[in-house]
């Protein structure tokens, strides 16, 4: 509960911090010492007392009704996902948190034959904590060959953060690596005693200054769509826009999609798809089928 009650306090200072008074309608007094909204302002703002946000920033108060989640939220101007995140935070607890094992995640084998079918466009599924469940051809000859990697070296955020490939393939690296540690936070709220997911965060502390200052913003991110921008070494440059669907039966898994965002785009990756299959044509026995066996911890 305490560590709890700490995340909840970081949570609701960082994000007061950010936003500015004329955002909230208030004025900007000369002098004024704090660049954001004072714990009063956002009382205010929410229709609470300053006692009740106080305590319930100082960690406190560990839980909230709808409404008052909902009014913080829109004083603090939260994203949707920012929102859920305080849901999760201040969702009530059993006395002794129950701690299971998660179940393992496993990728159906009928999507299986569905993301290898996809030769046009580059496909992955992602489970918990950012692991690569499953991938096509395509999307290996992309990025980088996950379905190749070892069954504990497929982690998205672990080949964002410490591959030194993955910095020179994003254009925008620090922009897509930083939202994709933000879906780990987001992850971290909706299961607080995972023992996984608190392992993994301090193995990448440990490893990343920009995970430590990333994880230290508390910036909450959901899968949604949008795109990319690649510079890749054998097609060049490459625009991307890509959709993530949660799939049915298992909320924890996530298919991406990625295609082409113009003609041009649409031809590299057709050339690199054909640069992909000539490749595993020569050297077949080097080139398992990608993301076998389809299952994680």
């Amino acid at each position: 509960m305490a560590k709890k009650a700490e995340e909840l306090k970081e949570f609701l200072r960082t994000r007061r911090d950010a936003v500015r008074p004329s955002q909230a309608g208030l004025a900007n007094h000369p002098g004024r010492r704090v660049p954001g909204l004072r714990r009063e302002e956002v009382a205010q703002l929410a229709g609470v007392s300053v006692d009740y946000y106080t305590r319930l920033e100082q960690g406190r108060l560990t839980s909230a009704s709808e409404g008052v989640i909902l009014s913080i939220a829109e004083a603090l101007r939260l994203t949707q996902a920012e929102t859920q995140y305080l849901r999760d935070l201040l969702r009530p607890q059993p006395r002794q948190a129950v701690r299971e094992p998660a179940p393992r995640q496993e990728v159906r084998p009928d999507l299986l034959r569905i993301l290898d079918g996809m030769h046009d466009q580059p496909a992955f599924v992602l489970g918990r904590r950012n692991e690569v469940l499953a991938s096509n051809a395509l999307l290996d000859a992309l990025l980088t060959p996950f379905g190749q990697r070892a069954a504990d070296d497929r982690n998205l955020l672990r080949w964002l953060l410490l591959d030194p490939a993955a910095r020179d393939l994003y254009l925008d690296w620090a922009k897509v690596t930083s939202e994709v540690v933000g879906v780990l936070r987001a992850e971290a709220g909706r299961y607080p005693h995972d023992a996984l997911t608190a392992r993994f965060v301090d193995e990448l502390k440990a490893a990343s200054p920009e995970f430590r200052t990333w994880w230290a913003e508390r910036t909450v991110v959901e899968r949604t769509w949008g795109t990319k921008r690649f510079n890749h070494p054998t097609v060049g440059r490459l625009d991307i826009t890509y959709e993530a669907l949660t799939l049915p039966g298992d909320p924890d898994q996530v298919l991406f999609i990625y295609a082409g965002k113009s003609d041009a785009d649409l031809d590299k990756l057709r050339i690199l798809a054909s640069w992909s299959t000539h490749r595993t044509d020569q050297n077949p026995a080097d080139t398992p089928p990608p993301g076998r066996p389809g299952s994680r911890p």
